[in-house]
């Protein structure tokens, strides 16, 4: 979708932004533009692909996400800065959208960097050749607006945000260039990707403020009777109207590590 757009929406991700540690109801979001709750609610929606409120969530985790790593605050505080009163919700909350545990994500730097070196120590990618498109598959080409050496994660989410585990997702090298997602059931997916280099560290990988990155802003449907166009995956630095990156990195490199014996560039489910 052009972003020029419901430019007025700009505006409201900016105000989202200054004032994220306030209570930003619905009616409040939508007075700032002037629009009502149910008008606002739709353009937000067409424009961004996610809901307002939703959007406004995804924010207060990034936020856990770096008092997780950056601070001393117990898990419950944390909680309650970014608005849950209760623990159990955050903590239901924050491994459904991240895909671990608040406690696991704070403690896992080391098994990260652990996962990072193991992953580019890999000799083997089968990356020779461009993959051909066919049913129930998706391929692609990834280009990136800025050079660097490392890896691409690849996924197909099942909404407008790298949330949660992909539902099929792989790594490629940099230097690949395209990559194969294979027997993927016929559905409405979301692709999603971001780079990591060679020289971030553990904490840097765990928050992905300022990887490149793309999402699809339109659907990507698999049916059994077409075959997916090839896409054309264009990463570029972060853009204030991006959702953040809320999956954990190493989770994903992990997943990869585990199942690359035999898998190759298919990557299948992650």
């Amino acid at each position: 979708m052009d972003n020029d757009r419901y430019a007025e929406i700009d505006a409201v991700i900016e105000f989202i932004h200054r004032h994220i540690d306030e209570p930003l109801p619905l009616s409040r979001l939508a007075s700032y533009v002037a629009y009502s709750p149910y008008h606002f609610t739709r353009i937000f929606k067409e424009r961004m692909g996610l809901p307002p409120l939703y959007y406004v969530s995804s924010l207060r985790l990034q936020k856990a996400k770096d008092l997780l790593l950056k601070t001393n605050m117990s898990i419950r505080d944390i909680g309650l800065e970014i608005g849950q009163q209760s623990l159990g919700t955050f903590s239901t909350r924050f491994t459904e959208r991240v895909g671990v545990t608040p406690s696991v994500f704070r403690y896992s730097a080391q098994a990260a960097d652990t996962d990072f070196q193991t992953l580019r120590k890999i000799g083997d990618w089968n990356l020779e050749k461009l993959p051909t498109p066919r049913k129930f598959s998706v391929t692609g080409t990834v280009h990136a607006e800025l050079p660097f050496d490392g890896v691409v994660l690849v996924g197909l989410f099942a909404k407008p945000i790298p949330e949660g585990l992909p539902l099929y997702g792989t790594v490629i090298r940099s230097s690949a260039g395209h990559f194969s997602l294979r027997d993927i059931r016929p559905g409405t997916y979301y692709l999603m990707a971001t780079s990591v280099h060679w020289e971030m560290d553990a904490k840097e990988i765990l928050l992905p403020n300022s990887t490149l990155r793309t999402r699809s802003r339109q659907p990507i449907i698999v049916t059994p009777d077409s075959v997916v166009p090839h896409q054309d995956v264009r990463l570029y630095p972060p853009r204030p109207d991006d959702p953040p990156i809320l999956i954990s990195l190493p989770l994903l490199m992990n997943h990869f590590l585990a199942k690359h014996e035999g898998a190759g560039n298919g990557g299948g489910r992650i």
